[in-house]
């Protein structure tokens, strides 16, 4: 039995807190090179989020490839028992897209330190400059396709009545005011939430307590499929995880989105 097991998806700083030893644990830190090499949770790996990203334009943020996500689990010490908990200091933007990047490899032993490296130092929590090392046995993995939508899926989608697009770019971005891409605007029928939106400023960005209600005033609700994105699936990475954190049973990442969307020829657009 993990010492995880009883705990929802996502967590607190004492729940972490009191686990930090516990052998099935890969902690995983999501800020940046100089934040991590200044002081992170006790015992974390640092993974660059550029890793969780392909990096090639149109669409940077589509999946990395096979043998590049093998090789960041193989460092990690990714085995079929590990719980990852998964944190970054912008409110969950790339451990959600860590989390995503679990599910695309068919591992759900996952939770989310909720505000994550913020909230821990709220507490006054103790930080650690120790590195632990890579681990470099060889690791196969078998890629899930289910929590991804490509652009094809998504466009076949279109106007379906169990569908429903969470935009979750700048209010800008949505309009068409702000151009990313060769085409300005939104996806037709998407609805704009902001990802910032979804975090409480009072709470060391936690997720909102009523976020179930401000999803459902906007038609996002668990009876649809929801698809999110944003420019590259790094603001969407916080939706995806909220999406999944409040139980929706069909919930996938377009993880081209409008870096793909807005540069194809063949795609619409709603301003």
């Amino acid at each position: 039995m993990t010492a995880f097991a009883a705990l929802p998806l996502v967590i607190e700083p004492a729940d972490l807190a009191s686990r930090l030893t516990a052998p099935e644990l890969i902690l995983v830190d999501l800020t940046s090179t100089a934040r991590y090499a200044a002081g992170h949770i006790p015992g974390a790996r640092f993974v660059d989020p550029k890793r969780t990203q392909l990096g090639l334009p149109p669409a940077p943020g589509l999946l990395p490839e096979r043998r590049q996500l093998e090789q960041l689990f193989a460092e990690l010490g990714h085995h079929p028992d590990a719980v990852y908990v998964v944190y970054d200091d912008e409110g969950g933007g790339w451990a959600g897209r860590f989390i995503w990047l679990l599910d695309v490899i068919g591992h759900h032993r996952y939770h989310y330190l909720d505000g994550g490296l913020l909230a821990w130092l709220a507490e006054g929590r103790p930080l650690s400059t120790e590195q632990p090392a890579a681990a470099s046995a060889p690791l196969s993995l078998t890629l899930d396709d289910s929590p991804s939508a490509t652009r094809e899926y998504l466009q076949s989608r279109l106007g379906a009545a169990d569908l429903a697009i969470w935009d979750a770019r700048s209010p800008a971005e949505y309009r068409g005011e702000k151009a990313l891409a060769a085409k300005a605007g939104h996806i037709p029928g998407a609805v704009n939430l902001e990802w910032t939106a979804g975090m409480d400023r009072a709470r060391a960005l936690r997720i909102r307590q009523d976020m179930p209600a401000l999803l459902a005033s906007l038609g996002l609700t668990a009876d649809k499929e929801i698809i999110t994105h944003c420019q590259t699936h790094h603001r969407s990475g916080f939706t995806y995880l909220v999406a999944k954190a409040l139980g929706y049973p069909r919930v996938k990442a377009y993880a081209g989105s409008w870096g793909e969307w807005g540069n194809h020829p063949d795609t619409p657009v709603e301003r």
